[in-house]
């Protein structure tokens, strides 16, 4: 199902409707594709993604930095004092 960005503003009720009935709906702004509403799935991801012992991208590798928050705390310590 295709929705201009008009019609998200205007029926948001009614695309929301259509995708908890396990559609999807392509949002189009100025006729290319911009956003795709999709049912919810609960899968936990997000927090198996925040878990401590999980380091992802760049700190994956690093050795040297025991605690990511730690680390980066310390790099934004003098910028707001």
């Amino acid at each position: 199902m295709k929705a201009t960005a008009k019609e998200l503003r205007i029926h948001s009720k009614d695309l929301l409707d259509a995708v908890s009935r396990g559609d999807s709906v392509v949002i189009t702004f100025r006729g290319k594709p911009c956003a795709k509403l999709v049912p919810y799935e609960d899968n936990n991801l997000v927090e198996d993604l925040r878990s401590e012992d999980n380091l992802f991208g760049i700190w994956r590798d690093r050795e040297d930095i025991a605690n990511v928050d730690d680390y980066v705390r310390d790099l934004r310590k003098n910028r707001f004092s």
